[in-house]
């Protein structure tokens, strides 16, 4: 009987669970809405006990359907946002998202005094409204009550990953992106913390694990609950950017793989920070690195107008976008009605219309704003890279639309290669799993064994010229 593996993927608004075999192959597959309260305040918070209790009953559900026991699971989650325990170890006060933005000011404010330029020669990465560090001082100065209560501070993920086990622990990739750890050292430093002006929660930082560790066993009570088998380990798991290219077969220094999902995560593996990149955190395979640049100005632009039309399929859009030749239409989107990858205070924008134009100057127009804005990215990773690579790999969202997945080659003037259609999420974590229950040796061999190439899409130099200007 094949060894169950399961990757549970906590995102923004959505759960997601998916069960592989050894050879990775998705064997099943399930998700549920966590609900999430946004204010005009800028706030998007969940509550933390429902996150626990919509995990539960999705991995139940999953349970109930598999022919067998699931043998190890490993988790992953967004990045930044804060999940937090009080001094006795219960869930304190909401979870708040990766889309936050009550912080802003504090994020500003780092840049303008410059701690952003001091606090970089530790972190290797930019400071953002949603990172902990500036939730938490936003907290200290507009909840003191709560803040005093802190006991312990997670990402999602491993905020699941204490529900299942028991264990408080930071993984390593996740918690690299926060600000908190120092990536010159691999560990904590208080000097961050201090500078920050956070100073106590320096003690509330839980220890370190890495992705590939058994981070715990899952628990009688959570066996009762869940339908997991008690004393399974649950492996550190990683950060989704981490598990989406892990899942996608990215492992090998150089490796450059595109997400378009809601954020566009655009990274490459190395063995040192790249001063270039917006962001640095560490890679799931101990000594290497993520240089990462990213945005929230992707595919949830195109979600948007396809909830403003109602009526139209994936498929409809596609096709009105397509027929608008590229050069025939003079329409710009600029996709930043969550964030932009520019300025933090820039919003979306559709500009150049005509009266002649109709819905698929405006598609058009999303499609390639989507594209343009994750191409600024790309460029700014292409630039340091000593040798570019051959092929991009592209996954989220996009690669289900043939079009859009060749624009993207298009724009780039590089070959794509469409990761495989599974929860890669998912499946990266699941990956974890299995190289922490000794399934697989490492990194290498869980890609060897898991994944297999999808679409190769090459780039044609005429629309490449057309798009460039």
């Amino acid at each position: 009987m094949s060894k169950y593996l399961l990757g549970l993927d906590n995102g923004g608004t959505v759960c997601k669970a998916a069960v592989f075999d050894e050879n990775g192959r998705q064997i099943l597959k399930k998700g549920i809405q966590i609900p999430l309260t946004v204010n005009e305040n800028g706030r998007t918070e969940r509550d933390p006990h429902e996150i626990i209790e919509k995990n539960f009953a999705l991995i139940r559900s999953i349970t109930a359907e598999l022919d067998g026991p699931v043998a190890a699971i490993g988790l992953s989650g967004h990045g930044k946002g804060l999940y937090m325990l009080d001094k006795e170890g219960n869930p304190l006060g909401n979870g708040i998202g990766s889309t936050d933005s009550r912080a802003l000011e504090y994020e500003l404010a780092a840049k303008e005094s410059g701690l952003a330029e001091a606090v970089y020669p530790y972190t290797f990465q930019k400071v953002l409204a949603c990172q902990p560090v500036c939730l938490l001082r936003w907290l200290k100065d507009n909840d003191k009550a709560l803040y005093d209560r802190i006991g312990c501070v997670f990402s999602v993920k491993d905020f699941v990953g204490y529900a299942l086990t028991g264990e408080i622990a930071a993984e390593r990739t996740d918690i690299s992106g926060t600000n908190l750890l120092s990536l010159a050292t691999g560990d904590y430093d208080p000097r961050l913390t201090e500078l920050f002006g956070i100073p106590e929660i320096h003690d509330c930082l839980p220890k370190l694990i890495s992705s590939f560790d058994v981070r715990g066993y899952v628990t009688e009570e959570v066996a009762a609950k869940t339908g997991l088998p008690a004393g399974i380990p649950v492996s550190g798991g990683m950060f989704d950017i981490d598990a989406c290219a892990l899942g996608a077969g990215t492992f090998a220094e150089g490796e450059l793989c595109i997400i378009a999902g809601t954020w566009s995560i655009n990274e490459y593996i190395t063995k040192t920070p790249v001063r270039e990149a917006s962001m640095n955190s560490f890679w799931c395979v101990d000594g290497y690195y993520l240089a990462e640049e990213s945005s929230a100005a992707s595919a949830g632009n195109l979600e948007w107008m396809r909830d403003i039309l109602k009526d139209r399929s994936y498929k409809e859009l596609d096709d009105l976008a397509e027929s608008v030749a590229a050069d025939q239409s003079a329409a710009v989107f600029l996709p930043f009605l969550y964030a932009s990858n520019l300025d933090p205070l820039a919003k979306a924008s559709l500009v150049g219309l005509e009266s002649g134009y109709g819905e698929g100057d405006v598609i058009r127009a999303i499609y390639e704003g989507v594209v343009f804005s994750g191409y600024t990215h790309l460029e700014r990773l292409l630039s340091s890279m000593k040798t570019p690579p051959e092929k991009l790999k592209l996954a989220g969202g996009v690669v289900n639309s043939p079009f859009w997945t060749q624009m993207f080659a298009d724009v780039a003037g590089i070959c794509v290669e469409t990761a495989e259609k599974t929860e890669l999420g998912c499946k990266g974590a699941a990956m974890s799993a299995g190289i922490a229950a000794g399934i697989f040796a490492d990194a290498e061999a869980a890609v060897a064994a898991c994944v297999r190439s999808g679409t190769l899409v090459m780039p044609n130099p005429k629309m490449t010229e057309i798009y460039r200007k």
